[in-house]
């Protein structure tokens, strides 16, 4: 089976002195032991750059260029890039006018879509809600990290 992982554990895999750290991190060890298949898309290296990059008065991490790079590699690394294709795009516009999707939340959507055209039916993220409209099957990593 396979999973793509949001953004939001990205980002707290990189901050240490998150509370959400070390749950982000294992949670995705925990899926990776399970033989699980992890995938991110180039929306998510996007997503986690323009964060990682921001200034942190911003809400941002206020990290280099140079310091995100490695952290994109790192990421690169350790998970599979889905490709982009204008299959995606199609699905897309297809769930923002089915859902009424509207805001930012067209990014959370643009995933799924993603998810939909390479046939991954499960999601690794702090934001269940979000996503809840959707028919995919969220993973919370609080939930993947108590498995034994």
């Amino acid at each position: 089976m396979s999973v793509l992982v949001d953004t939001n554990i990205l980002l707290r895999r990189t901050q240490p002195d998150h509370p959400h750290h070390l749950m982000a991190v294992e949670s995705v060890a925990r899926l990776l032991v399970d033989g699980e298949r992890l995938h991110v898309t180039p929306q998510n290296i996007a997503e986690f750059w323009s964060v990682a990059t921001r200034p942190a008065e911003r809400n941002g991490l206020g990290l280099s260029a140079a310091i995100a790079r490695e952290q994109v590699a790192q990421i690169e690394d350790a998970l599979d890039l889905l490709p982009d294709s204008p299959a995606i795009y199609e699905e897309w516009k297809r769930l923002v006018v089915a859902h009424r999707v509207m805001g930012a939340k067209v990014h959370d959507t643009r995933l799924v879509a993603a998810m939909n055209i390479h046939r991954v039916t499960r999601l690794l993220t702090f934001n269940a809600s979000d996503f809840a409209r959707y028919d995919i099957e969220v993973l919370q990593p609080a939930t993947v990290r108590a498995r034994r």
